[in-house]
């Protein structure tokens, strides 16, 4: 009797135990995900300010709310490997030493700023709230953790540097950096009609500037995060791609101009101001064709 109660213990321990093993090494998926997590970003062609004989720096707005730029929105909160652009940002800045930047007059990257400061851009500081005590009925203070709402970015603003290298007679383009427009309530605006899904007037929407990050900075970590690709999966650019290939939809808000580098909006409104961002990018192809004999 010893000697089967011992069998049937042995076969149970060796039964059992592969089976927690197979547990703890689920792989979701076929094979182990290693391209883009080794991607290195491509890089850029190598410039002399001598080669430079034209450039002109141009803002330009990515509304993620266009479908063509959905992939940098979704998913709203991280799902496995997938994450949205401004929670990749954010995970930099906090994890792999990515530098945040508070914007100054004339120089968007004069400033470090720290996570501290970057939550308090999203309101998301530690409060206390008093609330009533259903024993006693006396007012107690309850704390109130902060918490980033990543889903209120609704667009980016872009800087970037158009320049015409005369070394390789091409009009080229480089970004220099990247910041999060985060859209909220102002005060004394209804709350519960945004969240219900009602309309709000475009004067009670706050947008704040959240910070800026350099992007030549940024394409190590940007270009070893996919995103995701509604036709194939198997097949994903990075983020650094979307960027790199201009895959995304925008228009321009601003150019250096003499004018303190005023932004369209201050001296058009309405459809005056696209126009006014389509004269600049005709400018701009305008210059490059122009410099050429058919």
């Amino acid at each position: 009797m010893k000697t089967k109660g011992l069998i049937i213990i042995l076969l149970t321990f060796f039964v059992l135990i592969p089976d927690f093993i197979n547990a703890q090494d689920v792989l979701n998926g076929v094979y182990v995900k290693e391209k883009t997590l080794n991607r290195k970003p491509v890089p850029y062609q190598y410039l002399r300010e001598a080669d430079v004989m034209w450039s002109k720096t141009i803002w330009r707005m990515i509304p993620l709310r266009e479908k063509m730029n959905h992939p940098l929105y979704y998913p709203e909160s991280p799902i496995g490997d997938r994450m949205s652009l401004i929670d990749l940002l954010l995970w930099g800045v906090r994890n792999q030493g990515l530098t945040a930047y508070d914007e100054t007059p004339g120089d968007e990257f004069a400033t470090v700023m720290t996570v501290k400061e970057i939550e308090e851009r999203f309101d998301a500081q530690t409060d206390t709230i008093w609330v009533e005590d259903i024993n006693t009925g006396e007012m107690i203070p309850q704390v109130v953790e902060g918490e980033i709402r990543a889903k209120e970015v609704k667009s980016f603003l872009v800087k970037e540097l158009w320049f015409f290298d005369k070394q390789r007679s091409v009009l080229d383009v480089r970004i220099i950096g990247i910041c999060p427009i985060r859209e909220s309530i102002r005060e004394g605006a209804e709350e519960e009609d945004v969240e219900g899904g009602g309309t709000v007037d475009m004067e009670e929407i706050k947008r704040t500037k959240l910070f800026w990050v350099y992007f030549p900075e940024a394409r190590k970590i940007l270009a070893s995060h996919e995103v995701f690709n509604p036709y194939n999966d198997a097949e994903r650019n990075s983020f650094d791609d979307i960027f790199f290939k201009r895959y995304f939809s925008s228009y321009i808000v601003q150019e250096s101009n003499a004018y303190n580098n005023r932004a369209i909006s201050e001296y058009t409104i309405g459809l005056e101001s696209l126009l006014e961002a389509e004269r600049i990018k005709e400018s701009i192809f305008n210059f490059e064709q122009d410099l050429w004999e058919y």
